[in-house]
């Protein structure tokens, strides 16, 4: 029994000094040897199975089409030791990918102490398969997967991107936009495979990041890209002729919320940020508010109509300047039209005569139904960073601030918050959720659909159709002298044309303008209300010249697009 203990004490002893050998051998006398060798087999990481929930668009006959997804294709990377002509092996490689740069592969290319270096990270598949081909000494292939989104510019002021954010350096997570908004349904931790580069060189690694990939739930948008296309390029014909600081639009469904397409512009390339800054990461038509000017006398007017206090045909006098609290209020010409009523305060854009309303209904029923309207509120909407608007005017004790309100100066809003009291206008009286996002698809391939319940009614439905037919009247009549009237739908509208205020001084400005223009149609059955904004436009003063075209074509373009049946 002592002889056997004594034999497995005296085999381990051997062992452990074969092992510590073996150890000094490698770690001390053969140090450079392995080091280098190490070195030659590099150990790589690859983000194999990067997973994020799509994001799609809807067209108007329910076809999804791809919003955000992962693509996939190959990292290239490059051993200089094993490279043996760099100038040949550059020129090849600036060939097939014009992108990098001659100069920056040849300084890589050329550093011996290096053994692996990377130079592009989204190599498209057939570009990497064709460069395979190749076999070119030094130059190392991998699968590799990244976010991309097919629409390039397309809403990516809405959608946004992804990064490293505050929850993690190593993972990434939606930074703007939607993919911040929607990151925990479209997050899933990524799965990593560590691989021997020297082992695996062209070989099953290519295997790793293939198949269908999946996240933990998708997101399936209300926005139609055939239409959210068109509103872009209107947008930026709009921007560019009269050189505006930024021009943005909504387009809603003012019965229900749905959203159809929301930008503003200039905008960026998701797949391409370079060159873009974080202010045009944002999305002004939820995050900024804005002075709206002669739109919000559509508000006041209804607002006048509920309470009873006017009605279409109810007449005031106007001499074209009125003072409140030593504080001159005058229409935008600053003439008279005498005897006046309340269609000519609509079709001229009176000042005197919305502010004319608010003294009928006194200060504290004007302000309720402001109030009431939710224009100091959140819409509610599902993106990220919405403003609050700015109505503190509302609670001061002198007439002028209320008369200003009227007319929409002295009170802002974000044009979301806009849109939706303007919707409720033409929908029968009652405040919408506005949203872009109709369901979340689970990855057995089952949407669940998203509810988005009626708000308060703020107008009787008597009021909604009243007002519906004097905005009608306006484009009929008064809206470029009547030549916007569309011959078989009946649109409601209101233009708008708001001095802003000079961040040096604090008082409004003669020469920088914000001009608005809304509209739904039908005007009395409603599938659409588009507001439309751009600001400081140059070399004009009023809205009706630079937005009733670009609203017009747009309206023109939904009603043959939808086949919208004639109603007049």
């Amino acid at each position: 029994m002592v002889g056997r203990v004594r034999l497995v004490a005296i085999t381990l002893t051997v062992l452990v000094l074969i092992i510590v050998g073996r150890l000094y051998y490698v770690q001390v006398l053969a140090h450079d040897y392995y080091v280098d060798r190490a070195s030659k087999q590099y150990v790589h990481t690859v983000q194999d199975l990067y997973r994020r929930g799509s994001i799609f668009f809807t067209t108007k006959d329910q076809t999804l089409v791809s919003a955000a997804s992962v693509s996939q294709g190959y990292l290239l990377a490059i051993n200089p030791r094993e490279i043996t002509d760099p100038a040949a092996t550059c020129a090849a490689i600036v060939s097939a990918v014009p992108a990098i740069a001659l100069e920056d592969c040849l300084l890589r290319a050329e550093d011996k102490e290096r053994s692996y270096v990377e130079l592009y990270d989204r190599l498209a598949t057939e570009v990497g398969e064709t460069m395979r081909e190749q076999k070119l000494a030094g130059v190392q292939l991998y699968r590799n997967q990244w976010r991309y989104y097919p629409g390039g510019s397309l809403a990516s002021r809405m959608l946004g991107f992804v990064g490293y954010t505050e929850k993690s350096d190593t993972e990434l997570h939606g930074k703007y936009g939607l993919e911040r908004q929607y990151d925990e349904v479209l997050f899933r931790p990524r799965e990593v495979s560590t691989v021997n580069l020297f082992a695996e060189l062209f070989s099953n690694l290519g295997n790793a990041a293939t198949g269908e990939v999946t996240g933990p739930g998708d997101i399936v948008l209300t926005i139609e890209p055939t239409v959210a296309n068109r509103l872009d390029q209107l947008l930026m014909a709009t921007n560019d002729t009269y050189q505006s600081e930024l021009t943005g639009a909504i387009i809603m469904d003012p019965k229900t919320g749905a959203i159809y397409a929301l930008s503003a512009v200039p905008n960026y390339n998701l797949n391409d940020r370079a060159g873009a800054t974080v202010e045009d990461f944002r999305n002004p038509l939820v995050e900024d508010v804005y002075e709206f000017g002669s739109t919000i006398k559509a508000l006041t007017v209804a607002a006048g109509l509920d309470s009873g206090r006017i009605t279409r045909t109810s007449t005031y006098y106007d001499p074209g300047c009125i003072e409140l609290n030593t504080k001159p209020i005058c229409n935008y010409d600053k003439k008279g039209r005498g005897t006046a009523d309340m269609q000519m305060v609509l079709n001229q854009s009176l000042n005197t005569g919305v502010s004319h309303i608010v003294v009928e209904m006194g200060r504290d029923r004007f302000r309720d139904y402001f109030t009431n309207f939710k224009l100091g509120s959140e819409s509610g909407i599902d993106l990220p960073n919405e403003a609050s608007g700015l109505v503190s005017n509302l609670e001061s004790p002198r007439d002028v601030e209320y008369a200003t309100a009227s007319f929409g100066q002295g009170i802002a809003m974000t044009p979301i918050a806009a849109t939706r009291a303007l919707a409720a206008l033409g929908n029968g009286g009652y405040l919408v959720t506005p949203h872009v996002v109709r369901a979340v698809r689970q990855p057995d391939g089952t949407e669940k659909e998203l509810r988005y319940p009626n708000g308060a009614q703020v107008l009787r439905p008597e009021t909604s159709e009243e007002i519906s037919r004097m905005l009608t009247t306006v484009v009929d009549e008064a809206l470029l002298g009547g030549k916007a009237k569309q011959p078989h739908h009946t649109i409601a509208a209101k233009t708008g044309t708001a001095q802003m205020a000079d961040p040096n001084t604090g008082k409004y400005s003669e020469r920088d303008y914000l001009h608005s223009f809304f509209g739904y149609f039908p005007a009395y059955e409603p599938r659409f209300i588009i507001f439309m904004y751009t600001v400081k436009p140059q070399g004009v003063r009023f809205a009706s010249e630079t937005l009733t075209e670009p609203f017009m074509e747009l309206a023109e373009f939904l009603i043959s697009y939808y086949s919208l049946p004639p109603d007049r």
